[in-house]
């Protein structure tokens, strides 16, 4: 390089976009000479001080928009080749290539100048620096694209209206959902003005107006009645399957599979005062099927799942905090206090899963578990020194058990629910005389029974009244036993032919009341009642979830 060129002006930079090129490598060739040298050093002193040795070029990165006519040109460039106009390509016949002096172009047009000028050396078509074809280095790159800010901004203007159009729509659910809860409500006090109407003028045609009216939905009208059920909230569910009342805590869990297909199974956090205080909680992965929950003291519950799991989860932190395996038939003791492994193991009458399991203290202060399965209701003696628990006396032979209900918190009164076994004649007989019942809407569902359990000792039962009733011939269903002060009991369940919960006087089961009906079958029923005397009772099918007080 000459002496003087180092007091040589630095060229301007050209204004505006441009297409940053990063050499790794360069070669030139030795027969050049040194003025065509010093020009082409001159021309690529930027790209070669961030160079090395070698033999290829890597693109790093792009910055505004290619010029590839050397920045002379104005408006919007493509990133086209400056010869043929035609889009570079990353690999191929024209694949972007430069040459020392910088400039891109695809390497099929050079090759082709090359020969066109018939010489071994060729002048750029752009500053007229000459190059040879081993001059000629390719730019790899995964993929050639060149910005556009024009379409950069059309995107964040589409992004922002996608956002903004998302936000509207999630507002427009939530109003449905709220419109959908009042007509809800609305509909419930129609159904039960005009239920009130009809019983009334029952009675009137019958000249019986002394009867004991039928209980109200929405008020106590006559101190007569045994309660009365006040709806309190619905709300709008999807997919849920069972349900745990807290009723200390004013918070009921359900349980169902997420929305989406292949969802995981979740919890919801529901407050039953609060009209959006629903919370969704994420469980283990490997949760199948939640099939029963059961809240515990202390801020614990506990929900039993398919593939034989026990968890315990926390209510303050949302977790599962313990997990077990299920032997079927067995039941296992556990003291929440110290959980790292049961206390009894107790061995059942047979391997059939357990579907409903029942704490109680009797007149003597002994606690007694009862529970039930396929084959009917058991009773264990947990203080005791049985291993084994007794089948209930009477209730052999009876069908499929599917739910029984204990009357808190001493369990002197059950009701055992059968559907018939699929082998047995339609026309078997049974032992105790079944009830008549009130015409019911047409439904699904089969003809099955309840019986009703009185306790004759501490460890017996007297079987008792017998009623008829639609139940499911797939789900094992859940029913529950409401007091009502002055030794009173209501016994409901969720009857498969109204879509709804029927309630009936105990131990006559002489028809109650009917709630309101819901489009769907009744999946699970709770009644639970806190420390401070308030009544609930939860019913729950796929599509809502209803709370009433119970009065």
């Amino acid at each position: 390089m000459p002496s003087g060129s180092g007091s040589r002006r630095r060229r301007p930079r050209r204004a505006g976009p441009r297409l940053t090129v990063v050499l790794v490598s360069s070669s030139s060739s030795d027969e050049e000479g040194g003025e065509e040298e010093e020009e082409e050093e001159e021309e690529s002193e930027g790209p070669r001080r961030r160079g090395g040795g070698g033999g290829e070029a890597r693109v790093s990165a792009t910055e505004g928009k290619a010029v590839v006519s050397g920045g002379e040109a104005e408006g919007p460039n493509l990133p086209s080749c400056p010869i043929c106009m035609l889009a570079w390509t990353a690999d191929g016949a024209h694949r972007v290539s430069c040459i020392p002096c910088g400039h891109v172009y695809g390497r099929y047009c050079l090759e082709r100048w090359l020969l066109q000028c018939g010489k071994k050396k060729a002048p750029c078509p752009q500053c007229g620096k000459r190059y040879k074809e081993n001059n000629i280095i390719n730019l790899y790159v995964p993929e050639i694209a060149v910005p556009n800010n024009d379409l950069e901004t059309q995107v964040l203007l589409l992004r922002e209206k996608n956002e903004s159009l998302e936000k509207q729509q999630a507002k427009l659910l939530e109003e449905i959902k709220e419109h959908k809860r009042q007509i809800m409500l609305h509909q419930n006090v129609i159904y039960e003005s005009t239920s009130k109407k009809q019983k009334m003028t029952e009675l009137t045609s019958d000249g019986t107006p002394d009867a004991e009216p039928i209980a109200s939905l929405t008020e106590d009208i006559d101190h007569r009645n045994l309660c009365s059920f006040v709806l309190q909230n619905e709300f709008l569910v999807d997919g849920a399957r069972v349900m745990g009342i807290d009723a200390s805590s004013q918070v009921i869990l359900t349980s169902g599979r997420g929305p989406g297909v292949g969802a995981e199974h979740i919890l919801t956090k529901i407050s039953m005062f609060a009209r959006q205080g629903m919370q969704k909680i994420d469980l283990p992965p490997d949760t199948k099927a939640i099939r029963d929950i059961c809240i515990l003291p202390r801020g614990h519950a506990v929900f039993a799942s398919l593939g034989r799991k026990l968890s315990l989860f926390s209510m303050a932190t949302n977790n599962v905090v313990l997990q077990y395996n299920l032997p079927n038939g067995m039941l296992l003791v556990f003291d929440i206090r110290q959980t790292s492994a049961p206390l009894h193991c107790m061995m059942g009458l047979s391997t059939h899963p357990v579907h409903t399991i029942r704490s109680a203290v009797d007149g003597s202060g002994s606690r007694k578990v009862f529970s039930a399965s396929s084959i009917g209701p058991c009773i264990w003696d947990v203080d005791g020194g049985e291993d084994r628990p007794n089948l209930l006396s009477g209730m052999e032979n009876q069908g499929v058990c599917i739910s029984l209900a204990c009357a808190p918190p001493s369990s002197d009164l059950l009701v055992a629910s059968y559907r018939p076994k699929v082998e047995l004649p339609d026309d078997s007989a049974t032992p105790q005389a079944i009830t008549p019942q009130s015409p019911a809407p047409t439904g699904s569902g089969k003809l099955g029974h309840h019986t009703l359990l009185r306790r004759a000792a501490t460890t017996s039962f007297a079987k008792d009244q017998t009623c008829s009733g639609n139940v499911s011939d797939l789900r094992m269903s859940k029913s529950a036993i409401i007091p009502c002060g002055g030794n009173q009991h209501l016994f409901a369940y969720g009857d498969e032919s109204l879509y709804g919960v029927r309630t009936w006087r105990l131990p006559s089961f002489q028809t109650y009341t009917d709630l309101r009906p819901h489009r769907q079958p009744i999946l699970d029923l709770r009644f639970a009642e806190s420390s401070t005397g308030e009544r609930y009772l939860g019913c729950l099918s796929a599509e809502k979830l209803q709370v009433f007080t119970v009065r």
